[in-house]
């Protein structure tokens, strides 16, 4: 199972278009609210989350985190001490963590991008302490999957998929949704 993080001020489409693709792949996928059960998006858009962190369990069901970007959200997931602590297990246990937009940043703060190839939102590079940074819409480098903002989501979503699914089964859910690859 997958944790998408919601926090107050997420990217909708970030989260909502990548949580889409990964549900019609068959991927289990849970929203998580950081910042309560509603959690309201950049955009205005109020988003009901599955569960809340506090009740979210870390264990053998657990295959990664997915944290949207967008402003404040991305400030928001950062300042919690719940969603570090979740990112660090992902890490210690060789789980998958993603993170598009402005997110990466998150993990570049804590140090978990060193040698490592990623993306983010333009301008938000030198917040990849340690990245190799690519520019590419979806950058893929061991356990961390990065994106590059909204436009890159579904893709996002496809290579988290992927993942779980193979990139052929992942590839044609973005065909049946008439993504133009």
């Amino acid at each position: 199972m997958l944790y998408l993080f919601l926090a107050e001020g997420f990217e909708e489409i970030e989260a909502l278009g990548t949580l889409d693709v990964l549900r019609r792949a068959g991927v289990e996928t849970k929203t998580v609210g950081v910042t309560g059960p509603v959690v309201t998006g950049s955009h205005g858009v109020p988003v009901t989350a599955d569960l809340v962190i506090e009740d979210a369990v870390k264990g053998n069901d657990l295959d990664g985190v997915i944290l949207p970007g967008g402003m404040p959200g991305t400030k928001n997931l950062e300042a919690s001490d719940l969603v570090k602590d979740y990112l660090r297990y992902c890490r210690d246990n060789g789980l998958l963590t993603a993170a598009i937009c402005a997110a990466p940043s998150v993990l570049g703060h804590l140090g978990y991008l060193n040698g490592k190839k990623a993306t983010c939102f333009p301008g938000f590079e030198t917040e990849l302490t340690g990245a190799v940074y690519t520019a590419d819409s979806v950058t893929e480098d061991g356990n961390v999957i990065t994106g590059k903002g909204a436009g890159a989501a579904h893709l996002f979503g496809e290579a988290i998929a992927a993942r779980f699914v193979g990139r052929e089964a992942a590839h044609t859910v973005l065909a049946n949704m008439q993504y133009q690859l």
